[in-house]
């Protein structure tokens, strides 16, 4: 144990600068533009991911008030948010139509079937989304709900249906061990939980910048040896490059599609929209321009690493742009639980689109 040589200091910078000039060499192009090979197969030509927000006083596709399964944390309306046209808006991608959300396609198709939904709170805010965009249309059907340590379970009975929320910050696992809580990015023994699904949806970043009294791991371990600290977007691409080791040796793509969420934004920083003085709070549009200011994150970078070379098909649901751009989407001071929440979503909301084009990408 102890802490990491000069020689790997110096690894890590060449790392991180081979990075940064790959992200540069994407920034310079249109990033909306870019989807890793896997998810090109499946979308085809048309790139849902490239388009603009328009208002749409048909939205939202649910009432909150009617919905069970929201989280009392994402129900803004619930706790006094005194405007709702975060609601309204529809993505239009800007070379084909996206279509639009089908509940009864969606449960014809997938009946008898499950889908799992794995990561941390995010993950939580699009399970959450999915089941009342479901609900919405069959609201007198038979349902259940349970919850077992890790594992969360809406069944619509009556379909057969079954959707999963597994949350896991990592991915990896965090043990508690003697020295301590220990984050291994070499180690992913909660993937026995994901077999068996007909759908897989992955989700993990905002934990990794975690620190201080914030951050839930005590050392990171890698090939046995134990790091105080490592460099974050280092430490990520190794923990996703186990988790795409497990994908290729444990999924079948016959019986599993896999997906994998873009990173989500966070808007506490105007000047990442040119509002050096503002955070989301009280943001009541949209971001409405071309190109967002604070760019491409480095963290989509590292993900687009890991994708192009998975073996197994993974479609990268891409929804980092088209969620930078919905800075007025967040709960801000309406969740019930954070004094101010600029990293989470309303529900309805902005997951409500990444799973619209959850249900393109599996049905196109």
């Amino acid at each position: 144990m102890g802490s990491m040589s000069q020689g790997l200091f110096l690894s890590l910078s060449l790392f991180i600068a081979l990075f940064f000039n790959h992200h540069k060499a994407t920034a310079s192009e249109d990033s909306n533009a870019t989807i890793s090979n896997n998810a090109r197969k499946l979308a085809g030509r048309c790139n849902w991911f490239h388009g603009k927000w328009v208002y749409d006083a048909s939205y939202p596709l649910y009432n909150p008030s009617t919905c069970p399964f929201i989280d009392p944390q994402f129900n803004c309306q619930k706790y006094g948010r005194p405007d709702k046209q975060y609601e309204k808006y529809r993505w239009q991608p800007f070379s084909c139509p996206l279509p639009r959300f089908n509940a009864m396609d969606f449960l014809t198709r997938y009946r008898g079937k499950k889908i799992m939904f794995v990561g941390d709170s995010l993950s939580l805010n699009q399970f959450n989304s999915l089941a009342c965009m479901i609900h919405s249309w069959v609201p007198n059907t038979r349902t259940s709900f349970t919850k077992n340590s890790a594992l969360s379970t809406i069944t619509f009975q009556d379909y057969g249906l079954q959707l999963f929320l597994y949350r896991t910050a990592y991915l990896v696992d965090l043990d508690r061990e003697k020295v301590g809580r220990v984050l291994k990015l070499d180690s992913i023994k909660s993937g026995d939980a994901w077999r068996g699904m007909d759908v897989l949806v992955f989700n993990t970043w905002h934990w990794w910048t975690h620190t201080g009294n914030a951050q839930p791991w005590d050392y990171i371990q890698e090939r046995g040896k134990l790091y105080k600290d490592m460099n974050r977007f280092v430490a990520y691409y190794k923990g996703l490059t186990t988790w795409a080791r497990w994908v290729n040796l444990n999924v079948n793509p016959a019986q599993t599609k896999v997906f994998f969420l873009g990173i989500s934004p966070v808007h506490y920083e105007g000047r990442d929209w040119n509002q050096p003085a503002k955070s989301c709070m009280s943001q009541t549009e949209p971001f409405f321009g071309l190109k967002y200011p604070a760019g491409t994150p480095m963290a989509w970078v590292v993900v687009n690493k890991v994708l192009s070379r998975i073996k197994k098909p993974v479609f990268f649901l891409d929804v980092t742009t088209l969620s930078q751009y919905r800075k007025d989407a967040h709960p801000e001071g309406y969740s019930g639980v954070m004094a101010t929440d600029c990293s989470h979503w309303c529900l309805p909301g902005l997951p409500d689109t990444w799973n619209v084009l959850l249900h393109a990408a599996l049905f196109s």
